[in-house]
């Protein structure tokens, strides 16, 4: 059984105000559930589940799928539009974190985790909200509390 390869990143959160704010994301990917998905968990719980290689080709040009739009800004950045019911959100990712992320997942994924090529369609963006509240993580460099 392969192990759930999990990161914890930052994102910023675009906004149509001057200011964006920067906001934890967890990063999943489990070959053993889905080898041609990737998961990017929000606060609040919310959980974005989409093929791999969306995020692998929007790292080089503008890609639509679904309710997700993936493009590059720049030479070092990302931006990830997710769009729902209840709006859109815009995320502006460090390209070189998604980078290792995604380099992680190839070297887990089995080899038939490659996009198909024989007409079986692609992974379609989904969208869940977790019940249960979100924990929290310490911001970097604060010190962990134990209850």
């Amino acid at each position: 059984m392969s192990p759930v390869i999990e990161e914890h990143a930052r994102a910023r959160l675009i906004t149509d105000g001057p200011l964006t704010r920067p906001v934890p994301v967890d990063l999943r990917y489990d070959a053993a559930e889905d080898p041609r998905t990737v998961h990017i968990t929000l606060p609040g719980g919310t959980d974005w589940a989409f093929g791999r290689d969306l995020l692998e080709r929007g790292l080089r040009t503008p890609i639509e799928r679904g309710a997700v739009r993936v493009w590059p800004c720049g030479r070092t950045q990302l931006i990830v539009e997710l769009h729902s019911t209840d709006g859109v959100e815009v995320f502006q990712f460090e390209i070189r974190t998604l980078i290792r992320f995604l380099a992680r997942t190839r070297a887990q994924a089995p080899a038939t985790a490659a996009p198909p090529s024989d007409g079986t369609p692609e992974k379609r963006p989904s969208r869940t909200t977790s019940t249960t509240s979100a924990t929290t993580r310490p911001e970097r460099g604060a010190p962990a509390t134990r209850g």
